[in-house]
């Protein structure tokens, strides 16, 4: 009959240093062994090195169940427009619910692009962080010269929005992962469809409001379902990476004025099937019917041939809703809620 192995341990009677010591497991006695006072010391050694590792191992074990519900680390440069201290102070109550939800934000004016870029500089080198910007008119030109300096220094931001950024801006640099822009054509003041370099591979969004007459130059960054949809984008960055899906495809609406806003971050290319159209897609992927049209010079109706890719406008969070935040931002809103409560 074949016998289970049985484990057994064993254990040391503690003596002296230099005294025998006799090993005892489940009463059978082995061969009497000498320690020597060095071997005492490497074994002290060798159990405080063992304590140690487990405890750092446990310590280690604990600090990444806490950092997974950890806030994320981000910081938001925002940009006011020329006479900002007059003008321009929706930029102000933006920042002002971000730093509600529990991140850095601060607000300058354009002429300090220069000098705050170099501060945001120094704080990426010495503490990382996810990098927000964001700027009306003028605040919006500075905003991706800002992109730029950062660029130079391999520095990503995460999120670029400009609302009626001037004429002299320049191309949105290849280190900005989601920029979004929105503007008036006909606006005298702003106007400005912004392009990117060549290489670009970040996702790209800009919305002309020219039929959106409620919406002015001068009341843009204010608007409420802009903000909010906004505010939603930054409190998603940590859930959403920028590069989740590979295929990009920019995206340029002229929103009708019977249309919400709906800022979406970039177009993606899909395939239609038998019995495909416009409509079908929109229905599909929860699109007004408009987006394709305009995405893919198409009037409705036009049938489509198997095989034919289509743009299709996409969040890459979940799909916004302007009433409320997003189930991502909820928490960090009811954390920093919370954190403010305590400190009030």
């Amino acid at each position: 009959m074949r016998r289970t192995p049985r484990l057994i341990v064993c254990g040391i009677r503690p003596l002296s240093p230099g005294t025998n010591v006799r090993r005892v497991c489940g009463g059978t006695r082995f061969p009497e062994v000498m320690i020597k006072p060095t071997q005492v010391g490497v074994f002290l050694i060798a159990a405080i090195l063992s304590g140690g590792l487990l405890w750092g191992a446990l310590d280690s074990a604990a600090a990444g169940d806490a950092g997974a519900d950890a806030p994320t680390k981000l910081r938001a440069y925002l940009f006011r427009g020329f006479a900002g201290m007059i003008f321009s102070r929706g930029t102000d109550d933006l920042a002002d619910r971000i730093e509600h939800a529990g991140f850095k934000a601060t607000v300058n004016e354009a002429v300090m692009c220069p000098q705050i870029a170099k501060d945001a500089i120094a704080d990426y080198r010495s503490d990382p962080a996810l990098i927000v910007l964001i700027g009306h008119s003028m605040g919006g030109t500075c905003a991706i010269s800002f992109a730029e300096m950062l660029e130079a220094e391999h520095i990503p931001v995460s999120l670029l929005v400009t609302t009626e950024p001037n004429r002299i801006s320049h191309k949105v640099p290849r280190n900005v992962e989601r920029y979004i822009n929105i503007f008036q054509a006909n606006s005298p003041l702003g106007g400005f469809n912004t392009e990117t370099v060549p290489d670009f591979r970040g996702h790209v969004a800009t919305f002309d409001l020219a039929n959106h007459s409620e919406v002015s130059h001068m009341n843009m960054e204010k608007d409420g379902a802009i903000q909010e949809q906004v505010m939603n984008k930054i409190l998603e960055l940590a859930e959403t990476p920028a590069m989740a899906e590979s295929q990009s495809v920019p995206i340029h609406y002229v929103v009708p004025a019977d249309a919400a806003i709906e800022l979406w971050d970039s177009g993606r290319p899909v395939t239609a099937r038998s019995g495909d159209s416009l409509e079908t897609l929109a229905a599909a992927y929860h699109v007004p019917l408009w987006s394709l049209t305009q995405a893919n010079h198409l009037p409705d109706g036009t049938p489509l041939a198997v095989g034919t890719h289509i743009v299709v406008p996409r969040h890459l969070g979940p799909l916004a809703v302007q009433t409320s935040f997003k189930t991502s931002g909820q928490k960090r809103a009811t954390r920093a809620a919370s954190r403010a409560s305590k400190t009030e």
